[in-house]
């Protein structure tokens, strides 16, 4: 060890990086995937991922699979179904740890979790075959929360956004999840705020900076396509009154939900409109609103606090940056697995 204190200092971040990487199988995830560390500018950090690339050198799409609220990184479930969709379909798969869990001052959509996958994509792109027309993010609750973020922060980024279930205002969930059975992510919350995000608060302000609403008027040249179940804020700990204000962020106001429909379609679980066109990607599942301006769209679809995957995958696989977005994508493919449809995330 004595010996790397007189190696230029390059050398001996780029050791430790060697040195961090895992070949270990990572638990729930195929074989090949495996752990990377990748540095971070912004705080002269090395930030960890699940990383798995086809063979070769031909260009292929890069998905940025988000973990949920309470996960991290190695986090399994849905998470690995995004990454046998990459296996299956030679697409290249990250998936960033993102500062953790959504209770710390670092994480929670903080400035350094931008940073973290800005610096992933650029790593992404140096060590594998990126096609750039072809980058894609997927989330669904904290996910879908920090996908998008991902949207109104870093637009220029992005092929397609797939976002489910996501927190869209932080105040406003903190106020939704105190002294409920999902307290514990109010509680999260002022972990990571220091404090509750109480009118005239220094955490009011850090909280909207945060969320998705301060940011989201900067996405209307992403594809964005927002989804959330019918049934969650009952069911489920997000309610999906967060994904029609998110649509109306991004959306002209002439094409924005009045504050009385949104309020009136949560509580009645009514939708405000006919029923839309049957959509064979979501199977049982079926969108019971939607509503599509140019390059956004809002499904809210029969269902509660989960992603359905099919749905997901396949319309981001007919996405291409500088083209039109394509609302009604063929199949492109299945998911050879079991459990196809949904998967809860918290």
């Amino acid at each position: 060890m004595k010996q790397l204190l007189f190696l230029p200092s390059f050398l001996i971040l780029t050791a430790m990086s060697l040195l961090a990487d895992s070949h270990e199988p990572i638990k729930g995830y195929p074989e090949s995937v495996r752990e990377i560390h990748y540095p971070v500018p912004e705080d002269n950090s090395e930030q960890p991922a699940l990383f798995w690339k086809p063979e070769g050198d031909k260009k292929a799409p890069l998905l940025v699979a988000m973990h949920t609220w309470s996960g991290d990184y190695k986090q399994a479930g849905g998470e690995a179904k995004y990454a046998e969709w990459c296996l299956q379909n030679d697409w290249i798969f990250v998936h960033p740890n993102f500062r953790g869990r959504n209770s710390t001052p670092e994480a929670l959509g903080s400035d350094l979790v931008i940073a973290d996958i800005r610096a992933v994509v650029e790593w992404a792109k140096k060590n594998a075959a990126v096609d750039e027309s072809r980058i894609y993010a997927i989330g669904v609750s904290g996910g879908g929360h920090a996908t998008q973020l991902l949207a109104g922060r870093m637009p220029d980024a992005w092929a397609g956004i797939s976002s489910w279930c996501g927190i869209s205002d932080i105040a406003a969930w903190h106020r939704q999840t105190s002294d409920s059975k999902f307290e514990r992510y109010a509680e999260h919350i002022e972990k990571a705020l220091g404090g509750p995000p109480a009118a005239g608060t220094p955490e009011l302000q850090d909280a909207m900076h945060r969320s998705p609403l301060t940011w989201l008027k900067n996405a209307s040249t992403v594809p964005l396509d927002i989804n959330h179940g019918v049934k969650d804020g009952r069911t489920g700990s997000v309610p999906f009154s967060h994904s029609l204000h998110a649509w109306n962020e991004v959306v002209p106001q002439n094409e924005e939900l009045s504050e009385k429909i949104i309020d009136e379609f949560y509580e009645t679980q009514k939708s405000p409109g006919a029923a839309p066109a049957a959509d064979p990607l979501y199977g049982k599942r079926q969108p019971v609103f939607r509503r599509t301006h140019k390059n956004t769209r809002i499904t809210i679809f029969d269902g509660g606090h989960e992603i359905i995957h099919l749905a997901a995958l396949n319309w981001l696989a007919a996405q291409r940056k500088g083209q039109p977005v394509n609302w009604n994508p063929p199949k492109f493919a299945d998911l050879e697995t079991t459990d196809l449809d949904t998967e809860s995330g918290k």
